[in-house]
C-alpha cells in the first residue's frame, strides 16, 4: 500500500518536484509485495503437495522478496535526505503563477495550498516576491491561501492572521517523508514474515519421510 501511496503523491506533485529516482522505492515494494502473493500461493500448494522442486522455488522467491525489500528500503532512506534539493523546482512554479484558471501550474499551485492548508513556499511573505502580486497593486496573495475558517478572508495581506502560516515546502516533505518512512519499516515487517516462512518450510522439510535405498540384486 505504501508504494502505491508513493506513487500517488509523486504523480500529484511531480510538478514541484527535480526529475529523479524517487518513484523506484515504490515499484520495488509493489514488486515484492506481488512476490509475497506468489509466495502464498506457493505454500498453499505446498501443503497439499510434496515437491522438492516447489519447495526450492518458494525459498528461492523469499531471498528474492527480501532484496527487493532491502533495497527499496535502502533507497526510500536515501530520498529521505534528498527532499530538501529534490523540491528545488517548487520555488519557481510559485514565482511563475499567473492565477489564470487556463494555467495547469497555477491551478496546480492553488489545489495544493487548499489540500495542504500552506501558503507560499515557507510563508505567505514569498508570495510578496512574485510578478503575480505585484499586479494584483500589491495586496492580495491567491485566495487559496486563506484559512478556511475565515469565511470573510480574500488574500490581503495586511490580515496575515487570515492566511495559512506554513509553507507549502515543509507540508511536501512531511507527506513525502511519511510515505518513504512507511516503505523502511516495511522492509523488517517482510523480514519477520519471511522469518516465519522459512521456519514453516523447515518444518515441512523435516517432516517428508526419509527414502530408502537398496542394493538391487544382479538377478
Amino acid at each position: 500500500m505504501s508504494g502505491v501511496y508513493l506513487l500517488m503523491k509523486y504523480k500529484q506533485n511531480s510538478l514541484f518536484l527535480s526529475p529523479s529516482y524517487i518513484p523506484l522505492p515504490a515499484f520495488l515494494a509493489l514488486a515484492s509485495a506481488v512476490l509475497i502473493l506468489a509466495c502464498g500461493g506457493l505454500g498453499s500448494l505446498l501443503s497439499i503437495r510434496d515437491s522438492t522442486f516447489l519447495q526450492g522455488l518458494f525459498v528461492y522467491l523469499l531471498v528474492l522478496v527480501f532484496c527487493l525489500e532491502s533495497t527499496a528500503s535502502a533507497l526510500a532512506f536515501f530520498h529521505t535526505t534528498k527532499l530538501e534539493s529534490e523540491l528545488a523546482p517548487l520555488s519557481g512554479v510559485f514565482h511563475n503563477y499567473t492565477g489564470s484558471s487556463q494555467d495547469p501550474d497555477s491551478q496546480a499551485v492553488d489545489a495544493t495550498q487548499a489540500e495542504l492548508q500552506c501558503c507560499g513556499v515557507h510563508d505567505y511573505r514569498d508570495w510578496l516576491e512574485t510578478s503575480w502580486f505585484n499586479r494584483t497593486g500589491g495586496l492580495l496573495v491567491p485566495q487559496s491561501c486563506c484559512n478556511s475558517t475565515f469565511t470573510s478572508c480574500n488574500g490581503t495581506v495586511d490580515q496575515p492572521w487570515q492566511l495559512y502560516a506554513q509553507g507549502c515546502q515543509v507540508k511536501l516533505e512531511k507527506n513525502l517523508q511519511f510515505v518513504l518512512r512507511c516503505i523502511i519499516w516495511g522492509s523488517p515487517t517482510v523480514f519477520l514474515v519471511e522469518v516465519v516462512l522459512f521456519l514453516t518450510m523447515a518444518q515441512l522439510m523435516t517432516d517428508q519421510p526419509l527414502i530408502e535405498y537398496r542394493i538391487l540384486g544382479k538377478n
